[in-house]
């Protein structure tokens, strides 16, 4: 393969690693207050009875 494509590869997979470790380090943990974790617990048991059901 030419230089150039070498040089293509290596900047395109430098850009893919280079989105991906920003976007790790831009994530935040959403402030959810007692009562909107209790609801998603509830959804989720919700959930898990009924595809034990279904199964």
């Amino acid at each position: 393969m030419p230089w150039y494509a070498w040089l293509i590869l290596i900047l395109a997979i430098g850009s893919i690693v280079g989105g991906l470790l920003m976007l790790r380090d831009s994530a935040k943990k959403l402030p959810l207050s007692e009562e909107q974790l209790k609801r998603i617990h509830e959804r989720e048991a919700e959930q898990n009875a009924k595809d034990a059901q279904d199964r």
